[in-house]
C-alpha cells in the first residue's frame, strides 16, 4: 500500500512542476518573455529569441512565435486623392517576411500576431505611403507615369517597414481613375486612333496615286517608244520601196511596144533599161 501512495505522490510532485516544453519550427522564430516584469529596463520581459525544443516554466515565462517565411496579403480596395482632388481606387497586395534579427523588436512594441499586424500598421503605413504620394501628382500626371508613381510609393513604403522589421519581397497594386477621367482618357484615345487612321488613310491615298501616275508615265513612254518605233519603220521601208512603186506603176502603163525618137538620124530605146532595172 505504501508503495501505491508514494508513486501517487510522486505523480502529483511531477504533474506538480512548474516546467514545460515548446517546439519552435525552422519555419518560426521564438520570442521567449516573462510574464511579469522584473526589473523597470527589462527589455518588455523578453528573454531573447529561440528555436528548436524551448524548455521554460509555464507560470512565469512564455515562448511567442513568428513566421519568418514569405506571407502574402491582399487588401481591400481603397480610395487616395491626387493632387487636382480626383479620387484614384487603389487596390494593393503586399508579400512581406520578417527580418529574425527584429523579431523581439516587433514583439515589443506590437504584442500582436501577424494577421493583426498586417490589418493594423502595414495597411496604415501602405495607405498613407498611397496617399502621401499621390497628392503631388495630377490626375493626368498620374496616369501618364503610374510606374513612376508606383516606385515611389514603394520607396517610402520600404522606408517605413524596414526599420520596424518588415522585409518587402514583392508589392503590387491596381489604381483605377475615376468614371469621369477614364472616359476623357478613352475619348482622347479614340481620338488619337481616328487621327492615325485618317493619316494612314492619307498615305495609302497618296502612296496610290503615286502609284497611278508612275503607272501612266511608264505607259506613255511606252506608247512614245513603240510610235517612234513604227514611225523609223514606216520611214525606212517608204525609203526603200518608192522607187520600185514607180517603176511597177510605168510597167502596168507599158503597152509592149518600145517607144522611138529620130536623134541624129538613129532609133533608140527610151528608158526602157531604166524600167527594166
Amino acid at each position: 500500500m505504501k508503495y501505491v501512495i508514494g508513486a501517487i505522490i510522486s505523480l502529483l510532485v511531477l504533474f506538480a512542476l512548474p516546467w514545460s516544453c515548446t517546439r519552435v519550427d525552422s519555419g518560426e522564430i521564438g520570442i521567449k518573455f516573462h510574464k511579469w516584469s522584473t526589473t523597470e529596463n527589462d527589455y518588455g520581459g523578453v528573454e531573447g529569441t529561440c528555436r528548436g525544443l524551448v524548455f521554460y516554466n509555464k507560470y512565469t515565462t512564455d515562448v511567442y512565435t513568428y513566421e519568418t517565411f514569405v506571407q502574402r496579403k491582399d487588401y481591400n480596395p481603397f480610395t487616395v486623392n491626387a493632387k487636382d482632388a480626383s479620387i484614384f481606387t487603389v487596390d494593393p497586395t503586399i508579400a512581406y517576411r520578417i527580418n529574425p534579427e527584429k523579431a523581439c523588436d516587433i514583439f515589443v512594441k506590437y504584442r500582436q500576431d501577424l494577421e493583426d499586424i498586417e490589418d493594423g500598421y502595414i495597411r496604415t503605413c501602405i495607405y498613407d505611403a498611397y496617399r502621401i504620394c499621390a497628392n503631388q501628382y495630377t490626375s493626368d500626371s498620374l496616369m501618364a507615369n503610374r510606374a513612376n508613381f508606383e516606385s515611389d510609393v514603394r520607396t517610402r513604403l520600404e522606408s517605413s517597414l524596414i526599420k520596424e522589421g518588415f522585409i518587402i519581397e514583392e508589392f503590387t497594386s491596381q489604381i483605377t481613375p475615376p468614371k469621369s477621367l477614364s472616359e476623357m482618357i478613352d475619348s482622347k484615345n479614340r481620338a488619337v486612333q481616328s487621327a492615325l487612321r485618317a493619316e494612314n488613310e492619307v498615305k495609302e491615298t497618296e502612296a496610290k496615286a503615286k502609284i497611278a501616275i508612275a503607272k501612266a508615265k511608264g505607259d506613255a513612254e511606252a506608247m512614245r517608244i513603240k510610235a517612234d518605233a513604227e514611225a523609223y519603220y514606216n520611214r525606212t521601208i517608204s525609203a526603200s520601196l518608192s522607187p520600185l512603186i514607180v517603176k511597177e506603176d510605168a510597167l502596168e502603163k507599158w503597152d509592149g511596144h518600145f517607144p522611138t525618137v529620130m536623134s541624129g538620124g538613129n532609133n533608140m530605146l527610151f528608158g526602157l533599161g531604166d524600167i527594166l532595172k
